[in-house]
């Protein structure tokens, strides 16, 4: 079936930058939205930032100016770029993917969240 894995997380200073994958696999016939969520310790999880098929993006205000999303849909895998990283960035980055797929050999529609990975921004 569908998969997403993530990698690129880890632990940063502060003002420093990473950037973050998300490719997607399941014999996947299109691709809609794609996007990275986030959740802090004792937080729920929120939006960092998304994009449409066509490349339209949206971003959480907190991370305006310093994160960017993009994808490459020959690669079916969306990044996420994040500078000037603070302290209070840090937390496990979801990506979630919708889309449809080839399963049996007819087509299903899937919504699908990535295992997460870790961003830790500490001196």
């Amino acid at each position: 079936q569908v998969q997403l894995v993530e990698s690129g997380g880890g632990l940063v200073q502060p003002e420093g930058s990473l950037r973050l994958s998300c490719a997607v696999s399941g014999n996947i016939f299109s691709i809609n939205a794609m996007g990275w969520y986030r959740q802090a310790p004792g937080k729920q999880r929120e939006l960092v930032a998304t994009i449409t098929s066509g490349g339209s993006t949206d971003c959480a205000d907190s991370v305006k100016g310093r994160f960017t999303i993009s994808r490459d849909n020959a690669k079916n895998t969306v990044y996420l770029q994040m500078n000037s990283l603070k302290p209070e960035d840090t937390a496990v980055y979801y990506c979630k993917v919708d889309g449809r797929n080839w399963f049996r050999g007819l087509l299903h529609d899937f919504d699908n969240w990535g295992q997460g990975t870790q961003v830790t921004v500490s001196s």
